[in-house]
């Protein structure tokens, strides 16, 4: 990987006249790349810049994000997906205040053992918050050493990252690490981008780039089939009380742990609000919806009624459509049915 060796100066010279003007690089705490790394995994960072003005402003350090109510924690988290995120900022807040006396760790291996910090997201923090020279391999740093090195290694196993890590922690420059690491990641975000569609005639490194020069852009880099997703069918109950919606608490482990969710099982032909000892005189059909996780698929049928009195399971709340919207977090995958509550409860 010898054109690696050749990398940090045309990158850095790229990056430190084109880079965007993100709130995290302006002020680049600890707390504040810790944050942001955390929440652009598996996100724009167009999604992510109202999330984190709205996220600090909630908890503007680390103390107070080991003191934010778990409601409220989720709410701020709400749209996002991938939830378990936040409960690990968390746990990593309430370590940091235990374990370092509320000061963010700054070695990399103290970094790592947070909860829910992996090797990408400890060396982004050490590099850029500490200036420590180790390297931060994301899928964009994987695409862009693929594409410059030629190398036709899955880019999803551990060996290739393992190699491209080995090999950029040889010529990460001591003197700006976070620079470096940054310049690879918006290499990757802005020019040398995914599916065979680089901008390669504004790439800065196009003649150190093997997969450029050789015209093997649409084959690098190589990543593995992903199993097939399994598919689950699922009956939603909108149920309503007058101007309210029913909710209930999702298990505090598993997919989507912990978050509000409109009551819904499997469509398997159960009588589910028998079951729930609740009546209704009417159901009516409100709509489809799927929703795609990682590996499994929902595919959702609503069922609209009212209930003559108040009455709900143990744990069960009744939600007004100010609740919906300041208190109780509710995942992604019910925004489908948002049009037949809101007409229910009316806009807001």
């Amino acid at each position: 990987m010898e054109e690696l060796h050749q990398l940090p100066i045309p990158l850095l010279v790229w990056y430190r006249e084109n880079a965007r003007t993100l709130p995290w690089r302006s002020d680049p705490t600890p707390y504040h790349v810790w944050v942001s790394e955390i929440m652009l995994q598996q996100t724009r960072v167009a999604a992510v810049l109202d999330y984190y003005r709205r996220f600090l402003e909630a908890a503007p350090d680390v103390a107070a994000l080991a003191a934010l109510p778990q409601d409220r924690l989720m709410k701020l988290w709400q749209g996002l997906g991938y939830y378990s995120r936040a409960r690990n900022l968390q746990k990593a807040a309430e370590q940091i205040m235990s374990c370092h006396g509320g000061v963010f760790p700054n070695t990399y291996e103290a970094i790592r053992a947070l909860p829910g910090v992996g090797d990408y997201t400890a060396g982004a923090v050490a590099s850029i918050a500490f200036g420590l020279p180790v390297p931060a391999v994301d899928g964009n740093v994987l695409r862009v050493v693929a594409r410059i090195t030629g190398d036709s290694g899955d880019i999803a196993s551990p060996a290739m990252k393992r190699r491209v890590s080995a090999c950029l922690a040889q010529v990460i420059p001591l003197e700006a690490p976070g620079d470096f690491n940054q310049s690879l990641m918006e290499l990757g975000a802005t020019i040398c981008l995914p599916n065979g569609a680089p901008l390669c005639e504004k790439c800065p490194v196009a003649a150190l780039c093997r997969a450029f020069q050789e015209s093997r852009t649409g084959e690098l880099p190589v990543k593995a089939a992903k199993k097939a997703r399994r598919v689950e069918e699922k009956t939603v109950y909108l149920i309503f009380h007058r101007d309210s919606v029913a909710l209930r608490r999702r298990p505090d482990r598993g997919l989507l742990a912990g978050l509000w969710e409109y009551p819904n099982e499997p469509a398997d032909g159960t009588d589910w609000l028998a079951q729930w000892g609740l009546y209704t005189p009417s159901l009516e059909k409100a709509g489809t919806g799927k929703h795609i996780f990682t590996h499994i698929e929902w595919h959702m049928t609503a069922l609209i009624g009212e209930l003559e009195g108040p009455a709900l399971p143990e744990g069960w709340v009744w939600a007004d459509r100010e609740a919906l919207r300041d208190t109780y977090a509710l995942p992604n995958a019910f925004g489908c049915f948002a049009r037949p509550v809101l007409d229910r409860l009316g806009h807001f």
